[in-house]
């Protein structure tokens, strides 16, 4: 793993807690937090590329009550990462989709497990009311560090499996990918026409 992929994934960690943790500035929409990212790999058009693909894939899915959608910035990060590493764009961003999809299920197993110490920190805090601010920084930190490990052990796996496999993939899976890759968009745009007319009515 380069410097610059280190980098990446703790980015991606810290923007990761702008979804419920903290700002909540919406830097972590993928139209948004892709294009930061690609900063740091330097491929402005790749980043912008799975930033729209990303945001119109996951559009339709609402953070309301219970459901924790797909993380975007993990599949912006996970999708530059592995491009940075040589790996096609249209290989990566279907990497990319795969780890948005686990970090929600794993977030959401440590929201649970999260529970559990907001119980000792809520009497803590009654206690001694300066704790807050002791709480609020030690949940921010190690909100941000088990992002960036999963981000981190994820894109790393997936490296270097498809760094092993890449020359052994034939070029009509090249073509397969690289057309289902290019369908991404109107996938997303097709889910959207519907709630747009419903929204109309």
């Amino acid at each position: 793993m380069t410097p610059e992929i280190f980098a990446l994934c703790a980015f991606a960690a810290a923007l990761e807690l702008d979804t419920t943790y903290a700002l909540q500035l919406t830097f972590s929409r993928g139209i948004i937090a892709a294009p930061l990212m690609a900063l740091l790999t330097g491929d402005i058009v790749a980043g912008i590329q799975v930033g729209v693909f990303t945001e119109l894939l996951f559009a339709d899915i609402s953070p309301l009550g219970g459901i924790l959608p797909p993380s975007a910035v993990v599949c912006a990060a996970v999708s530059l990462a592995l491009n940075a590493l040589g790996i096609e764009l249209y290989f990566a961003f279907f990497f990319g989709v795969v780890g948005a999809i686990l970090f929600s299920l794993v977030e959401r197993l440590m929201r649970k497990s999260r529970f559990k110490r907001l119980v000792f920190w809520e009497q803590q805090i009654i206690k001694n009311p300066n704790a807050v601010n002791r709480a609020v920084l030690l949940a921010l930190v190690t909100s941000f560090l088990m992002n960036f490990i999963l981000i981190f052990i994820f894109t790393w796996l997936c490296g270097s499996f498809m760094l092993w496999l890449l020359p052994h993939i034939p070029a009509q899976a090249h073509m397969a990918c690289r057309f289902a890759y290019m369908t991404v968009p109107w996938i997303g745009l097709a889910t959207l026409v519907p709630a747009f007319r419903l929204k109309t009515r």
